[in-house]
């Protein structure tokens, strides 16, 4: 039997924490880094300052030469990373992340198309002709980073759902900025060197074919294909999106994990270089490639390359004159009203359309007071907002009125989401979702073991291929045998089939076991050989707890035993539940360790 993982999943596969505090803390060094850039731009060494990032780097070979200001290196290098991680994240999200789930994803889809449009139209009724109104795509784009850390640093009571929505929004944010600034923000196109990023980028998708060589072979035809854009007249940063939208994603397989487990074991039995070069081969080939090179580059991106294209972005002199003439131009307001006036009301709008046609819905527990809040925050323009003033605007003085502008809305965005989050927050503080049972205890359709009518009550959300849930089965006979009759236990389904591809038919089988009086039977058997969930090992399970094969298999495929495993699962989601197992003691949720005593503990505490 393979050996299961120690970390307890989440319903995402990723530990939620971890990611925020990371997210917190590169959201605090990027505003560190504006701060530095804007002090030092306003210091008296602020020649220093455009005279660096002015200064051009070059590279000769023999008669070839080409060179680039160090600004432009920054922008038009070193943020193809970032577009890079940003094109992996949306590769990821539409493939298995919340963009698959249509109908929920469907509003902030929806939302963030209206906070991409309506922006560009608040700015330009201000702008409407010259060449301050090509400057429109400065205020289409959320800056996810300092999103997610201004909504930590507001900390909004149960921000969970609005995280997520608003994640699901910045992607979706991310994808439109892209699009312009390809469609927009590109001239002087020449047909040959974009030919050749065809034949690159139809090179990049056969990658995946070769059966070793495939890093290397992606960072050749990488950079290959960022100096064909360059060349071709399209802003070469568009390379790192093409690069990952080619790269595939996909949940672990169980096959590469189990084979992965293998030669670990083999590895601690006999610890030899060769097992350790194949131990790491199969761990990193278990993963897909885009999650490796999220989980690598990621934090790079966030903590280098973004700080340094705030300092070099940044730095904005605010000098009487600057400040001046910016409260006098149409173009610093166009991009305050368009950022904080068209975010918030095109985000919202288009949330309470998409609610009230039906369209989509909201996830339980969100709001659209909540939504609004998040709206306000949308505002905060950064980076993108920052490179795309670079490419848009050529006139120095117009650059500055634009920057600050774009600095001026993400301080007035903050401020608004900041302000609407503690009142409400105040008058109407937010009911927290999942904190107790959605559903009664119903001993004629549960699944129970126990007295029917007794004083304590254990429920448990779970699934059969949850490495988790087998593990706790012991806890929950220990906890059984304490209270005696004085305890009744539910078992419910929640089968989690991003990481368990086998838990919708293992639920399911159960129930077909219920049918014929063998339910809890049934599920022993499949804890017991959770590694082996196929469907002629399920069959075999059946038969030896048994069942009527004939009658099993005609209930297998019923809609009464799916609609059964899917009103459970259902349930969960109605109550947020992200983690297996997750338990319910007299109808309130328990917060951690699930071991036996600590169950004991919960219970006796609740009588």
């Amino acid at each position: 039997m393979s050996e299961k993982a120690e970390s307890r999943p989440s319903r995402f596969g990723r530990d939620p924490t971890a990611a925020r505090s990371g997210e917190n803390t590169a959201a605090a060094l990027l505003l560190l880094f504006t701060v530095l850039a804007i002090a030092w731009a306003n210091s008296p060494w602020s020649q220093s300052y455009t005279d660096f990032w002015d200064m051009h780097v070059g590279l000769v070979v023999g008669d070839m030469h080409a060179e680039l200001s160090v600004k432009h290196l920054v922008n038009d290098g070193l943020m193809t990373f970032f577009f890079f991680i940003v094109g992996l994240e949306v590769k990821s999200q539409f493939t298995i992340g919340e963009l698959t789930d249509r109908s929920r994803a469907a509003v902030p889809v929806l939302a963030a198309v209206a906070g991409l449009i309506l922006p560009a139209v608040v700015f330009l009724v201000l702008n409407p002709s010259g060449d301050d109104a090509r400057a429109w795509g400065v205020v289409i784009s959320t800056d996810t980073a300092f999103l997610v850390g201004a909504l930590a640093i507001i900390g909004p009571k149960y921000p969970t759902r609005l995280r997520t929505f608003l994640l699901t929004l910045a992607v979706v944010d991310d994808v439109g900025a892209l699009l312009a600034i390809a469609l927009f923000y590109s001239d002087q196109i020449r047909v040959w060197p974009l030919l050749i990023a065809l034949a690159l980028i139809a090179a990049l998708a056969a990658v995946r074919l070769l059966p070793i060589g495939r890093g290397p072979a992606y960072f050749v035809l990488a950079l290959g294909l960022w100096l064909a854009l360059f060349s071709g007249g399209v802003h070469p940063t568009l390379a790192g999106v093409a690069v990952a939208l080619l790269i595939p994603v996909f949940t672990p397989e169980r096959e590469r994990v189990e084979e992965a487990a293998e030669v670990i074991r083999a590895f601690r039995q006999s610890p030899n270089s060769e097992y350790a070069r194949a131990a790491t081969r199969t761990l990193r080939e278990s993963i897909s490639i885009n999650e490796r090179l999220q989980t690598g580059f990621g934090p790079y991106v966030s903590f280098v390359v973004l700080p340094i294209f705030a300092l070099a972005n940044a730095g904005v002199r605010l000098d009487l004159d600057t400040v001046s003439d910016a409260l006098r131009s149409p173009l610093t307001w166009g991009v305050i009203a368009g950022l904080v006036v068209g975010k918030l009301v095109g985000i919202t709008a288009a949330t309470a359309l998409v609610r009230a046609t039906g369209v989509g819905e909201l996830a339980p527990g969100l709001t659209l007071r909540r939504i609004v809040g998040g709206a306000a925050l949308s505002g905060i323009g950064f980076t993108i907002s920052l490179f795309i003033v670079d490419i848009a605007i050529t006139d120095p003085v117009k650059q500055d009125q634009a920057r600050v502008g774009v600095l001026a809305a993400s301080v007035l965005a903050f401020a608004l989401g900041w302000l609407w989050f503690r009142v409400t927050d105040r008058i109407s503080p937010p009911i927290p979702v999942g904190a107790t049972l959605v559903r009664d205890v119903d001993p004629d359709r549960d699944h129970l073991r126990g007295n029917p009518n007794a004083s304590l009550t254990l429920v448990e959300y779970g699934d059969y291929e949850c490495p988790f849930c087998s593990r706790a089965t012991g806890s929950i006979d220990e906890v059984r045998e304490y209270f005696g009759d004085r305890l009744r236990y539910v078992w419910r389904h929640f089968p989690m089939e991003r990481v368990h591809p086998h838990a919708m038919d293992a639920a399911r089988a159960g129930e077909a076991a219920g049918l014929q009086g063998k339910y809890f039977e049934m599920g022993a058997k499949m804890f017991e050989f959770q590694d082996f969930l196929e469907w002629e090992h399920i069959y075999r399970y059946a038969d030896g707890v048994g069942c009527d094969v004939k009658k099993f298999d005609e209930d297998l495929h019923s809609p009464r035993v799916l609609h059964r495993v899917m009103d459970d699962a259902q349930d969960a989601e109605l109550m947020d539940l992200n983690t297996t197992p997750t338990f319910f003691v007299n109808g309130r949720r328990h917060e951690g360790p699930f071991d036996a005593a600590s169950l004991i503990r919960a219970l006796e505490s609740s009588e």
